[in-house]
Protein backbone atom coordinates (compact mmCIF):
# COMPACT_ATOMS: atom_id res chain seq x y z
CA UNK A 1 0.00 0.00 0.00
CA UNK A 2 1.23 3.25 -0.88
CA UNK A 3 0.17 6.90 0.98
CA UNK A 4 0.67 10.16 -0.76
CA UNK A 5 1.06 13.49 1.69
CA UNK A 6 0.95 16.71 0.12
CA UNK A 7 1.79 19.74 1.88
CA UNK A 8 -0.03 22.55 0.39
CA UNK A 9 2.25 25.58 2.27
CA UNK A 10 5.95 23.55 1.20
CA UNK A 11 4.03 22.33 -2.32
CA UNK A 12 5.48 19.09 -1.59
CA UNK A 13 4.46 15.38 -2.08
CA UNK A 14 5.98 12.46 0.43
CA UNK A 15 5.18 8.75 -0.53
CA UNK A 16 5.17 6.27 2.42
CA UNK A 17 5.02 2.75 1.15
CA UNK A 18 3.03 0.13 3.67
CA UNK A 19 3.69 -3.47 3.83
CA UNK A 20 1.53 -6.26 4.81
CA UNK A 21 3.41 -6.37 8.08
CA UNK A 22 3.70 -2.56 8.21
CA UNK A 23 -0.50 -2.14 7.55
CA UNK A 24 -1.36 -4.93 10.77
CA UNK A 25 1.09 -2.97 13.11
CA UNK A 26 -0.26 -0.11 12.07
CA UNK A 27 -4.02 -1.56 12.98
CA UNK A 28 -2.54 -2.42 16.10
CA UNK A 29 -0.97 0.33 17.14
CA UNK A 30 -4.75 2.09 16.45
CA UNK A 31 -6.59 -0.46 18.24
CA UNK A 32 -4.41 -0.34 21.38
CA UNK A 33 -4.29 4.03 21.31
CA UNK A 34 -8.35 3.16 21.06
CA UNK A 35 -8.38 1.16 24.28
CA UNK A 36 -5.93 3.23 26.04
CA UNK A 37 -8.05 6.66 25.47
CA UNK A 38 -11.62 4.73 26.04
CA UNK A 39 -9.74 3.39 29.61
CA UNK A 40 -8.72 7.26 29.98
CA UNK A 41 -12.29 8.84 29.14
CA UNK A 42 -13.94 5.85 31.95
CA UNK A 43 -11.40 7.13 34.50
CA UNK A 44 -11.80 10.54 34.26
CA UNK A 45 -15.46 10.56 33.46
CA UNK A 46 -17.05 7.96 35.10
CA UNK A 47 -15.01 7.18 38.54
CA UNK A 48 -13.92 11.08 38.85
CA UNK A 49 -17.16 12.27 38.31
CA UNK A 50 -18.62 9.70 40.19
CA UNK A 51 -16.42 10.54 43.07
CA UNK A 52 -16.94 14.07 42.38
CA UNK A 53 -20.85 13.83 42.31
CA UNK A 54 -21.17 15.02 38.56
CA UNK A 55 -25.21 15.48 37.66
CA UNK A 56 -24.93 13.75 34.59
CA UNK A 57 -22.35 11.39 35.17
CA UNK A 58 -24.52 10.59 38.74
CA UNK A 59 -27.68 10.34 36.78
CA UNK A 60 -25.95 7.72 34.33
CA UNK A 61 -24.22 5.97 37.39
CA UNK A 62 -27.63 5.22 39.23
CA UNK A 63 -29.55 4.14 35.83
CA UNK A 64 -27.31 1.60 35.37
CA UNK A 65 -26.59 0.49 39.07
CA UNK A 66 -30.61 0.43 39.78
CA UNK A 67 -30.47 -1.69 36.73
CA UNK A 68 -28.18 -3.99 37.79
CA UNK A 69 -29.53 -4.76 41.09
CA UNK A 70 -33.07 -5.14 39.71
CA UNK A 71 -31.93 -8.02 37.56
CA UNK A 72 -29.70 -9.46 40.43
CA UNK A 73 -32.99 -8.93 42.95
CA UNK A 74 -35.63 -10.81 40.51
CA UNK A 75 -32.45 -13.63 40.01
CA UNK A 76 -32.34 -13.85 43.75
CA UNK A 77 -36.11 -13.96 44.09
CA UNK A 78 -36.97 -16.52 41.68
CA UNK A 79 -34.02 -19.08 43.67
CA UNK A 80 -35.57 -17.71 46.98
CA UNK A 81 -39.04 -18.33 45.88
CA UNK A 82 -37.84 -22.69 44.02
CA UNK A 83 -36.01 -22.74 48.00
CA UNK A 84 -39.33 -21.73 49.31
CA UNK A 85 -41.18 -24.54 47.66
CA UNK A 86 -38.45 -27.00 48.59
CA UNK A 87 -38.54 -26.17 52.25
CA UNK A 88 -42.25 -26.82 52.11
CA UNK A 89 -41.73 -30.46 50.57
CA UNK A 90 -39.57 -31.04 53.02
CA UNK A 91 -41.93 -29.81 56.25
CA UNK A 92 -44.29 -31.90 54.53
CA UNK A 93 -42.55 -34.72 54.66
CA UNK A 94 -41.13 -33.84 58.41
CA UNK A 95 -44.51 -34.11 59.53
CA UNK A 96 -45.21 -37.43 57.66
CA UNK A 97 -42.27 -38.90 59.24
CA UNK A 98 -43.11 -37.54 63.18
CA UNK A 99 -46.57 -39.31 62.36
CA UNK A 100 -44.57 -42.25 61.46
CA UNK A 101 -42.49 -42.26 64.82
CA UNK A 102 -45.45 -41.75 66.93
CA UNK A 103 -46.61 -44.66 65.78
CA UNK A 104 -43.42 -46.97 65.78
CA UNK A 105 -42.60 -45.24 69.39
CA UNK A 106 -46.00 -46.97 70.27
CA UNK A 107 -44.83 -50.15 69.26
CA UNK A 108 -41.77 -50.15 70.82
CA UNK A 109 -43.43 -49.26 74.30
CA UNK A 110 -41.97 -45.21 74.20
CA UNK A 111 -43.51 -41.93 74.89
CA UNK A 112 -41.53 -38.91 74.05
CA UNK A 113 -42.50 -36.04 75.66
CA UNK A 114 -40.95 -33.69 73.02
CA UNK A 115 -42.68 -35.39 70.37
CA UNK A 116 -46.05 -34.36 68.99
CA UNK A 117 -47.80 -34.57 65.84
CA UNK A 118 -47.25 -31.26 63.82
CA UNK A 119 -51.34 -29.79 63.11
CA UNK A 120 -52.59 -30.22 59.51
CA UNK A 121 -52.16 -27.05 57.46
CA UNK A 122 -53.90 -25.83 54.72
CA UNK A 123 -57.18 -23.67 53.11
CA UNK A 124 -57.63 -21.34 49.77
CA UNK A 125 -54.57 -19.21 49.26
CA UNK A 126 -55.92 -15.67 49.50
CA UNK A 127 -52.56 -13.73 49.17
CA UNK A 128 -49.28 -14.97 48.75
CA UNK A 129 -46.12 -12.83 49.36
CA UNK A 130 -42.33 -14.67 48.74
CA UNK A 131 -40.22 -15.62 51.91
CA UNK A 132 -37.53 -13.01 52.75
CA UNK A 133 -34.13 -14.26 52.84
CA UNK A 134 -34.21 -13.95 56.96
CA UNK A 135 -37.26 -15.71 57.12
CA UNK A 136 -36.19 -18.72 55.28
CA UNK A 137 -33.19 -19.18 57.14
CA UNK A 138 -35.30 -18.77 60.22
CA UNK A 139 -37.43 -21.69 58.92
CA UNK A 140 -34.31 -24.05 57.89
CA UNK A 141 -33.13 -23.30 61.28
CA UNK A 142 -36.31 -25.09 62.72
CA UNK A 143 -36.16 -27.64 60.72
CA UNK A 144 -32.80 -28.55 61.41
CA UNK A 145 -33.69 -28.46 65.03
CA UNK A 146 -36.88 -30.75 64.23
CA UNK A 147 -34.48 -32.89 61.97
CA UNK A 148 -32.45 -33.40 64.97
CA UNK A 149 -35.17 -34.08 67.30
CA UNK A 150 -36.65 -36.77 65.08
CA UNK A 151 -33.21 -38.14 64.98
CA UNK A 152 -32.68 -38.89 68.28
CA UNK A 153 -36.53 -40.26 68.62
CA UNK A 154 -35.71 -42.91 66.05
CA UNK A 155 -32.32 -43.86 67.50
CA UNK A 156 -33.60 -44.17 70.68
CA UNK A 157 -36.57 -46.28 68.58
CA UNK A 158 -34.39 -48.43 66.88
CA UNK A 159 -32.00 -48.87 70.23
CA UNK A 160 -35.54 -50.77 72.05
CA UNK A 161 -37.18 -52.66 69.33
CA UNK A 162 -33.84 -54.06 68.79
CA UNK A 163 -33.86 -55.41 72.50
CA UNK A 164 -37.38 -56.11 72.48
CA UNK A 165 -36.36 -58.78 68.97
CA UNK A 166 -33.39 -59.70 71.33
CA UNK A 167 -35.51 -60.28 73.96
CA UNK A 168 -38.47 -62.28 72.15
CA UNK A 169 -35.83 -64.26 70.68
CA UNK A 170 -34.74 -65.33 74.06
CA UNK A 171 -38.39 -66.58 75.03
CA UNK A 172 -39.12 -70.49 74.22
CA UNK A 173 -41.74 -69.75 71.75
CA UNK A 174 -40.46 -72.10 68.83
CA UNK A 175 -42.16 -75.44 68.80
CA UNK A 176 -39.41 -77.78 69.88
CA UNK A 177 -40.32 -80.38 67.49
CA UNK A 178 -41.57 -79.23 63.70
CA UNK A 179 -44.91 -80.34 62.61
CA UNK A 180 -45.11 -82.50 66.07
CA UNK A 181 -48.35 -82.47 67.85
CA UNK A 182 -48.92 -83.10 71.54
CA UNK A 183 -49.49 -86.17 72.91
CA UNK A 184 -49.40 -85.04 76.87
CA UNK A 185 -50.24 -82.25 78.41
CA UNK A 186 -48.64 -80.33 81.22
CA UNK A 187 -50.56 -80.95 84.45
CA UNK A 188 -51.66 -84.16 86.80
CA UNK A 189 -52.26 -87.65 84.92
CA UNK A 190 -51.89 -91.09 85.04
CA UNK A 191 -48.74 -92.49 84.86
CA UNK A 192 -47.67 -94.68 81.95
CA UNK A 193 -45.33 -96.90 83.94
CA UNK A 194 -47.34 -97.21 87.31
CA UNK A 195 -51.16 -95.96 86.30
CA UNK A 196 -51.11 -93.57 89.59
CA UNK A 197 -51.69 -90.11 89.18
CA UNK A 198 -48.37 -88.04 88.96
CA UNK A 199 -47.66 -84.60 88.28
CA UNK A 200 -46.36 -84.17 83.93
CA UNK A 201 -43.92 -81.21 84.13
CA UNK A 202 -43.93 -80.64 80.35
CA UNK A 203 -45.44 -81.63 76.99
CA UNK A 204 -44.86 -84.69 75.39
CA UNK A 205 -44.20 -84.45 71.01
CA UNK A 206 -44.25 -87.91 70.22
CA UNK A 207 -42.46 -88.14 66.86
CA UNK A 208 -39.97 -91.04 64.72
CA UNK A 209 -36.72 -91.57 66.93
CA UNK A 210 -34.24 -89.62 64.93
CA UNK A 211 -36.38 -86.52 64.12
CA UNK A 212 -34.63 -83.16 64.59
CA UNK A 213 -34.86 -81.30 68.83
CA UNK A 214 -33.98 -77.40 68.03
CA UNK A 215 -33.75 -74.83 70.48
CA UNK A 216 -36.77 -73.27 71.58
CA UNK A 217 -35.31 -70.02 72.08
CA UNK A 218 -31.67 -68.58 72.11
CA UNK A 219 -29.65 -68.84 75.34
CA UNK A 220 -26.47 -71.02 76.92
CA UNK A 221 -26.75 -74.70 77.38
CA UNK A 222 -26.08 -75.28 80.79
CA UNK A 223 -26.30 -78.92 80.97
CA UNK A 224 -26.05 -81.82 78.89
CA UNK A 225 -25.68 -84.99 80.47
CA UNK A 226 -27.84 -88.43 80.83
CA UNK A 227 -30.33 -88.51 83.76
CA UNK A 228 -32.02 -91.88 85.08
CA UNK A 229 -35.26 -90.27 84.30
CA UNK A 230 -34.85 -87.68 81.41
CA UNK A 231 -32.52 -89.72 79.37
CA UNK A 232 -30.18 -87.80 76.99
CA UNK A 233 -31.31 -84.48 78.60
CA UNK A 234 -30.41 -80.51 77.59
CA UNK A 235 -31.06 -77.42 79.57
CA UNK A 236 -31.24 -74.07 78.02
CA UNK A 237 -30.70 -70.91 80.17
CA UNK A 238 -32.15 -68.20 78.22
CA UNK A 239 -31.63 -65.40 81.20
CA UNK A 240 -34.01 -63.90 83.28
CA UNK A 241 -34.70 -67.14 85.67
CA UNK A 242 -36.00 -68.71 82.35
CA UNK A 243 -34.74 -72.10 81.57
CA UNK A 244 -36.26 -74.83 78.99
CA UNK A 245 -35.46 -78.48 78.86
CA UNK A 246 -35.08 -81.52 76.25
CA UNK A 247 -35.16 -84.99 77.60
CA UNK A 248 -35.52 -88.67 76.22
CA UNK A 249 -33.13 -87.39 72.96
CA UNK A 250 -31.51 -90.43 71.19
CA UNK A 251 -28.85 -88.07 70.38
CA UNK A 252 -27.55 -84.50 71.21
CA UNK A 253 -25.58 -82.07 69.23
CA UNK A 254 -24.40 -79.67 71.51
CA UNK A 255 -22.46 -79.66 75.06
CA UNK A 256 -22.41 -77.30 78.11
CA UNK A 257 -21.51 -74.30 77.42
CA UNK A 258 -22.43 -74.13 73.96
CA UNK A 259 -24.27 -70.78 72.73
CA UNK A 260 -27.78 -71.61 71.16
CA UNK A 261 -29.62 -69.66 68.41
CA UNK A 262 -33.41 -70.13 68.07
CA UNK A 263 -34.42 -72.85 65.71
CA UNK A 264 -30.81 -74.82 65.74
CA UNK A 265 -30.98 -78.23 65.88
CA UNK A 266 -29.30 -79.52 69.32
CA UNK A 267 -30.56 -83.69 69.57
CA UNK A 268 -32.52 -86.13 68.19
CA UNK A 269 -35.92 -87.82 69.42
CA UNK A 270 -35.31 -90.91 70.99
CA UNK A 271 -36.66 -92.93 74.26
CA UNK A 272 -33.93 -92.99 76.57
CA UNK A 273 -34.17 -93.29 80.28
CA UNK A 274 -38.21 -92.87 81.79
CA UNK A 275 -39.76 -93.66 78.37
CA UNK A 276 -42.42 -96.10 76.93
CA UNK A 277 -41.47 -94.69 73.00
CA UNK A 278 -39.65 -92.40 71.23
CA UNK A 279 -40.92 -88.73 72.09
CA UNK A 280 -39.65 -85.24 73.21
CA UNK A 281 -40.44 -84.49 76.79
CA UNK A 282 -40.08 -80.71 76.79
CA UNK A 283 -40.43 -78.78 80.12
CA UNK A 284 -40.38 -74.40 80.43
CA UNK A 285 -39.06 -73.38 83.69
CA UNK A 286 -39.42 -70.26 85.43
CA UNK A 287 -37.70 -68.91 88.55
CA UNK A 288 -37.08 -72.86 89.24
CA UNK A 289 -40.92 -73.36 89.23
CA UNK A 290 -42.52 -75.80 86.36
CA UNK A 291 -44.48 -74.02 84.10
CA UNK A 292 -47.18 -74.73 81.09
CA UNK A 293 -45.01 -74.59 77.58
CA UNK A 294 -48.20 -74.44 76.12
CA UNK A 295 -48.51 -70.82 77.28
CA UNK A 296 -45.22 -70.19 75.78
CA UNK A 297 -45.42 -71.69 72.40
CA UNK A 298 -49.51 -69.85 71.77
CA UNK A 299 -48.07 -66.73 72.32
CA UNK A 300 -45.93 -66.63 69.49
CA UNK A 301 -43.50 -63.61 69.14
CA UNK A 302 -45.58 -61.89 70.61
CA UNK A 303 -44.86 -62.62 74.22
CA UNK A 304 -42.47 -59.87 75.26
CA UNK A 305 -40.11 -59.44 78.70
CA UNK A 306 -43.09 -58.04 80.48
CA UNK A 307 -45.81 -60.63 79.78
CA UNK A 308 -43.28 -63.16 80.63
CA UNK A 309 -43.39 -61.80 83.62
CA UNK A 310 -47.32 -61.13 84.49
CA UNK A 311 -47.44 -64.82 83.29
CA UNK A 312 -44.88 -66.14 85.64
CA UNK A 313 -46.71 -64.42 88.59
CA UNK A 314 -50.17 -65.47 87.74
CA UNK A 315 -48.96 -69.14 86.87
CA UNK A 316 -49.97 -71.42 89.63
CA UNK A 317 -46.61 -72.65 91.83
CA UNK A 318 -47.82 -76.05 91.22
CA UNK A 319 -51.07 -77.57 90.03
CA UNK A 320 -53.30 -78.42 92.77
CA UNK A 321 -53.59 -82.39 93.03
CA UNK A 322 -57.26 -83.62 92.10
Amino acid sequence: MQLIITDAWLAKSHAIQLSGTKLVLAALLAALTLILLAAGVYHFVFLKGAREGWPVVGTLLRVVVKDEFAQRDRFMRENLDVLARKLGEMQAKLTQLESLGERVSGLAGVSPVDSKIQPGQGGPLVSGRSLSMQELQVTLDDLARLTDQRTDLLTVLESRLFEQKVRNMMVPTQPPVVSAMVGSAFGWRLDPLTGRTALHTGLDFPAMSGTPIVAAAGGVVVMQEFHPDYGNMIEIDHGNDLISRYAHASKTWVKKGDLVKRGQKIAEVGSTGRSTGAHLHFEVWVLGIPQDPQKFLTAGQHLATHQLAKLAATAPARPSRP
